[in-house]
Parts: structure tokens; C-alpha cells; sequence
């Protein structure tokens, strides 16, 4: 080797560590301004109140504001697309949901692949749905519930308000072998109400929502879906212990555009899993967003894929279509 093409070799991996080097030390001061976070639901809700908790925990932490932005709409298609299109320097996150492994088959005409488009940077809680009736409802358990939709079939029906819920009720249907009807509501309030006014024979709803009814008496918990039994319902069974194999739920976490630097999303999880133990914090998430999260982007990657291929297997086999 001539001592040109030596000096040039030189000069190259110099430049490389240089690089690396640079990317690190970005990382280290990062953030030096306001981070936004994208929700892509109205406020109030529980994946609002998790990212403005999350976002606090954050802004504690790195000395910097981290700013929660509601963008409701087209089923959080908005708020996804606008951080796809963001820079990918870690200053517009996104908070990912449940929701968004289902947008990927129900949607045909999305403007980004969110499996693609979005980096997983750390998950931040997961929850069950119950299935609540009136207390009056003839059944009082899930093989109940099953025997009473075999014996009158197409004439019970279960309400939910969002694309999540409708393929939980069409993946129940399925593995039970039962013919019941979904009716779509615009949020958890008015079907629950509805519910208790026996208009609709169930609803299924965020088991964190309905738990004050359960506890009350004016709603009576079947089951939760989660694959154990939820911290918000402890005696309330899950329907896998009668349907074994079934699990839905609605979990939230954080998301960055594509390219983000690793040192950077690595950073973040940290941050995040840090929260995730500490008591007070713990606490409050459990209050309004179930049991906490933890695990490194991988891990939280691989949940959003399993969800997205599980749940275009049932939007497919059921031909769920969005309104």
C-alpha cells in the first residue's frame, strides 16, 4: 500500500470517529430547546394526560420544556403524519397508540408506513378494555355471555368508540364463534351511559373509564381483555381464562421520525424507563392509563409490530372498512 493511500485511509477513519464522536456529544447536550409531543387525540383524554405526564417527568428531568400538542383527527392519521414529516433531530415526538397498529390495514391510502416512517422510542403504559353490561343483563359470566349470543344470534350488540375496540369485538366474535353486532360511538361517555340505560346489550370500554361505574353498581364487569386480569378491576377475570389465546389492548408510547439519531432516542428511553419506577409518577399513570410500560426501543418495537400483523389479520378476515 502506497503511503498516499495509507494517509487517505488515515484521514478517512479520523473523519468517521470524528463523526461518531459528534453525533454522541450532540446527544449528551440534547435537548437545547422546547420538544414538542404530538397526540393525536383531543385533551383530557388518557393518552393525552400520559404524555402530559410523561412530558412533565421530561422536562424535570433534561431541564427543558416538553411540550404536549393535540392534534386530533382522521383517527390520529394527522398527528402521525405531521411527525413523519418533522425533522428527525428529536425535537417533535409523537405519542404512538394502539390505534395506530390498526391504521395501517384500515387505512389503504395512508401517506407514510407508520412501521417504516416512525422509530419506536420507548412504551409507556398498557391497559384493558372491560366488557361492561347493565347488572340486570342475563349473563354473568363470559361462557355465559357466549351460550346467551349462540342461543340468539345477530341480536345482541356491543358498542365501542374507536377502530381499536371494533376489531377487539371482531377478534372475540371469531374465537367464541358468536354473531353479535358492534355499534360505534364517538367516545367512552356516551356509550357507557347508553349501557347503563340498556340501549346497548354491552360496551366495551377503557377499563380505567368504566371502573367508578363497576365499583358503584351501575355497571357489572364481565371481563377485561388484557391477557391477566387488570390492576383498575383485580376481580374481574380476563376473557382469556374462558377464551384461551385472546388479548386486546390499548397501550401508549413515544415515537420519533425516521433517522432520528439513535444516541438520541436512546437518550429519551432512558428517561422514560426512569419514570416508569418512580413511585409518584408509577402511580399516576396507573390512575388514568393502566399498568406501566417498560423496555428498551427494540422491545417496544416489536410490540407495534405484532400488533400491526395481528390486528391486519382480523381487519382482513372480518373486512373492517373506516368510515
Amino acid at each position: 500500500m502506497t503511503f498516499a493511500r495509507r494517509a487517505f485511509f488515515r484521514m478517512a477513519a479520523g473523519a468517521a470517529a470524528l463523526q461518531v464522536v459528534s453525533c454522541f456529544a450532540w446527544a449528551q447536550a440534547y435537548p437545547t430547546r422546547p420538544v414538542r409531543i404530538i397526540v393525536g387525540f383531543a385533551a383530557g383524554g388518557t393518552t393525552d394526560i400520559s404524555a402530559r405526564l410523561i412530558g412533565q417527568w421530561l422536562s424535570d428531568r433534561l431541564a427543558q420544556q416538553f411540550i404536549v400538542e393535540n392534534r386530533p383527527g382522521a383517527a390520529t392519521n394527522i398527528a402521525t403524519e405531521a411527525v413523519v414529516r418533522a425533522a428527525p433531530d428529536g425535537y417533535t415526538l409523537l405519542t404512538v397508540g394502539a390505534t395506530n397498529t390498526v391504521n395501517g390495514t384500515l387505512y389503504n391510502k395512508l401517506n407514510f408506513n407508520f412501521i417504516r416512517d416512525i422509530a419506536p422510542v420507548a412504551g409507556i403504559t398498557r391497559a384493558a378494555f372491560v366488557m361492561a353490561v347493565h347488572p340486570s343483563f342475563p349473563a354473568k359470566t363470559v361462557p355465559e355471555f357466549i351460550a346467551y349470543a349462540k342461543a340468539n344470534p345477530g341480536k345482541l350488540n356491543i358498542g365501542g368508540s374507536s377502530p381499536l375496540t371494533q376489531t377487539a369485538v371482531e377478534l372475540f366474535k371469531i374465537m367464541a364463534g358468536v354473531n353479535i353486532l358492534y355499534v360505534p360511538y364517538r367516545g367512552d361517555g356516551p356509550g357507557l351511559t347508553d349501557v347503563m340505560g340498556r340501549q346497548v346489550d354491552m360496551y366495551l370500554s377503557g377499563a380505567v373509564a368504566a371502573s367508578e361505574q363497576v365499583k358503584s353498581g351501575k355497571l357489572y364487569a364481565l371481563a377485561v381483555t388484557t391477557a391477566t386480569r387488570s390492576e383498575a378491576l383485580p376481580e374481574t377475570p380476563a376473557v382469556a381464562e374462558f377464551v384461551p389465546g385472546y388479548e386486546a389492548s390499548v397501550f401508549s408510547g413515544i415515537g420519533a421520525p425516521r433517522s432520528t439519531p439513535a444516541a438520541i432516542i436512546d437518550k429519551l428511553n432512558r428517561e422514560i424507563n426512569a419514570g416508569l419506577v418512580e413511585p409518584k409518577l408509577k402511580m399516576r399513570l396507573a390512575e388514568v392509563g393502566g399498568r406501566v410500560l417498560p423496555g428498551s426501543p427494540a422491545d417496544f418495537g416489536r410490540l407495534l409490530a405484532n400488533e400491526t400483523e395481528k390486528w391486519a389479520k382480523v381487519i382482513k378476515f372480518a373486512g373492517i372498512k373506516a368510515e
